[in-house]
């Protein structure tokens, strides 16, 4: 008997889940329901440990802060955007990820 040499996670949602038909299926939608929630977690513990992150470096940088943590203060709010709970039903447009203007021509 030996050890396994990776650990597997299964990353996806059920496979037998009917979005057009949730209740045909319980379990399937108990399933899908708890892949989001898993989802949404791992995503708000991210932006934790950006934000950690971005505490630490302005601790450390002092007044050169703009300068040097600006790359993590980016991506703190691109992983803040539409994370946390209630979001669901607001437009992509009012929390997905932000637009880049273009650059006029």
């Amino acid at each position: 008997m030996g050890r396994k040499k990776g650990v597997e996670f299964d990353e996806g949602g059920p496979d037998d889940f009917d979005p057009e038909n949730p209740y045909k299926d319980p379990v399937g939608m108990l399933e899908m329901r708890e892949h989001l929630v898993r989802e949404k977690w791992i995503d708000i513990e991210k932006a934790k440990i950006l934000r950690e992150k971005v505490k630490w470096c302005y601790r450390v940088e002092g007044v050169n802060h703009l300068q040097k943590c600006r790359h993590l203060v980016l991506q703190y709010l691109d992983a803040t955007r539409g994370v946390g709970w209630g979001k669901d039903q607001r437009p992509p447009s009012l929390h997905g990820p932000k637009v880049e203007a273009e650059a006029a021509e």
